[in-house]
């Protein structure tokens, strides 16, 4: 109750101090550092409870995401942070004062989760929906927070802030520890490529302070850990409504004698997808054409650098030219590199459209209409193999099939089990094959060109979201090739006399069996008919049950009809829509 009346002490002490504040200092306050922008370029002016103001550098930007089960307190904790750390501004206070009496669920207590959730669903059942971002900043780092939903239903939002964070902070009631929605959570934070993850074991207050608690739910995790792939891993005890460990270091926790949250927020330096060290690669986002003498591609470089003269090639056509010009938001320039919008003019005509890929002549990524890799499904029919959807892989979309369901990840053990469908929030191994072919790239060398949704062409529903692995034929097919070729001669003679379309269906086989026996014999009753010597009509009734499917095959005529792909985004001439 005490750490309450202090926090309630203070923000009268900040309403105080900013009240006398000039409007235009509160609006350049309010703003701070922009998302998109590196938090460097400029100072940062962070609010303080004096009323003064500190300008100075912030040294870096820090995206991270706050995830873990339903009722963790995510948004608690980030309201609490916003709190500690002076971001609440006193319009803020008072809109947080009346709500609390109005939606909170603390009781008398100021609900510091009313400061993130804004929708007014959010309010009225006390949890988190839509992914939430808010910005603020300390003399030494900007950061940019994700507060993600915990509910199962709406682990795809969850998901969508993940996959643009550097960083992810674990919440873990101290009561219940791990639950299978934490599992989830943190195999889809370690799916999208997150490195750095903080374990904050939250509610401590209610287990009163319980060291061997706190032992005991980090042991539980360490436990998870093999089968996910990070590599920095902190563990911090702490309470979101009272503030114990989230900016300064508590008197309940006398035995923990590492960082603060915000501590290891400020330290902590994550592994990220240096997309500068990678060959030059830039999907065509649009062609541009303002008149006869300019033909320019359009996009963002996601790997690489390029400069006036680089050979470059067009993928998946190989067209080859060099570049004649790069042009940035004010004009001609010498470079760029990755992170930059820039259009590109090249020596050559070569056929460049949208979706293509320009990369490094010497360095050409793989062109190629199947890959292998692991989606998040997010739809409430269940996902099935030969199902048709939409691929949209960095600029390009196209038509594509479901080849294979390799495998459903028990979310349990992370082990990877036989399925035949996807259920809504199943994770799975798949291989998916392009109606025409793709760049791609494995998502550990690129994170645009690894990185995958999935639409329905019904509805227009994203329906799933993933992340290449492999690029090619999947090891499975490989293997099964490797046998193919091992089979005897014998053997590979009966499945060329049998047909493409009978070699593998029992069914379709004795049907072919039983038409072939009847052509033969019709074969021997022409032969009577024309007079041809008794002794020769069964041997060349014989012969023409042998031979027929070989010279069908040399000819082309025991082959199936190639399936002819159909775009749902083209309707032709009289189609309906």
């Amino acid at each position: 109750m005490s750490s309450i009346l202090k926090a309630k002490t203070l923000a009268d002490e900040a309403d105080t101090a900013q009240s006398s504040t000039p409007a235009a200092f509160e609006d350049q306050s309010f703003a701070g550092p922009a998302p998109d922008q590196p938090a460097a370029a400029g100072p940062v002016i962070a609010p303080q409870a004096n009323g003064q103001a500190l300008s100075a550098p912030a040294v870096s930007l820090l995206r991270f995401i706050t995830c873990g089960s339903v009722d963790d307190g995510k948004s608690t904790l980030i309201g609490r942070l916003l709190f500690e750390t002076n971001a609440v501004f006193d319009d803020q206070m008072e809109a947080l004062k009346r709500d609390s009496k109005k939606f909170g669920t603390t009781g008398d207590d100021l609900d510091f989760a009313l400061l993130v959730d804004g929708l007014s669903a959010e309010r009225e059942q006390g949890i988190t929906i839509d992914v939430a971002y808010r910005y603020f900043s300390t003399a030494s780092r900007a950061f940019i927070i994700a507060d993600t939903p915990g509910h199962e239903q709406y682990t795809r939002n969850m998901a969508t802030g993940a996959s643009q964070a550097e960083l992810a902070i674990i919440l873990v009631d101290a009561r219940k520890g791990i639950l299978p929605q934490t599992r989830r959570h943190s195999f889809i934070t370690s799916l999208v490529g997150i490195k750095s993850v903080i374990i904050a074991v939250n509610k401590m207050d209610l287990v009163d302070f319980s060291e061997e608690r706190f032992a005991q739910i980090k042991r539980d995790y360490q436990a998870i850990l093999p089968a996910l792939g990070f590599t920095d891993v902190t563990f911090v005890p702490v309470s979101a409504k009272n503030g114990d460990n989230i900016v300064s270091r508590s008197a309940n926790t006398p035995w923990y004698d590492g960082e603060t949250l915000l501590e290891r927020l400020e330290s902590v330096e994550p592994a990220t997808f240096d997309a500068g060290r990678e060959p030059f690669r830039m999907p065509v986002q649009w062609v541009n054409r303002p008149n006869l003498d300019f033909r320019g591609f359009a996009g963002s470089i996601v790997g690489g650098e390029i400069a006036k003269g680089d050979a470059v090639v067009a993928l998946p056509s190989g067209g080859r030219s060099r570049v004649k010009g790069v042009f940035g938001p004010d004009g001609e320039v010498g470079s760029a590199e990755a992170g930059e919008a820039v259009t590109i003019t090249l020596e050559d005509e070569i056929d460049v459209s949208r979706g293509d890929v320009l990369t490094a002549a010497n360095s050409a990524a793989g062109v190629s209409r199947r890959f292998s890799g692991e989606l998040l499904w997010m739809a409430n029919h269940p996902l099935i193999k030969g199902g048709r959807l939409i691929l949209k892989l960095a600029s390009a979309q196209t038509p594509a099939t479901l080849s294979a369901l390799d495998a459903a990840i028990d979310i349990h053990s992370y082990a990877a089990k036989p399925a035949n469908a996807l259920s809504m929030n199943e994770i799975g191994k798949v291989t998916i094959t392009a109606d025409r072919p793709i760049v791609a790239l494995p998502y550990g060398d690129n994170r645009e060109l690894g990185a995958f949704i999935l639409i329905d062409p019904v509805n227009n529903e994203t329906v799933a979201l993933g992340v290449v692995r492999s690029v090619g034929e999947p090891e499975s097919n490989k293997a099964a090739a490797t046998e193919a070729d091992s089979r005897s001669g014998l053997q590979r003679l009966r499945d060329l006399w049998l047909g493409q379309a009978a070699r593998d269906d029992a069914a379709h086989r004795q049907a072919k069996i039983r038409a072939r026996i009847a052509g033969s014999v019709l074969v021997g009753f022409l032969a009577l008919l024309f007079h041809m010597p008794l002794a020769l009509v069964p041997l060349l009734a014989i012969l023409d049950f042998l031979l027929r499917p070989f010279l069908a095959v040399a000819f082309g005529a025991d082959q199936l009809p190639e399936e002819r792909p159909v775009d749902p985004t083209v309707v032709d001439d009289g189609g309906g829509i």
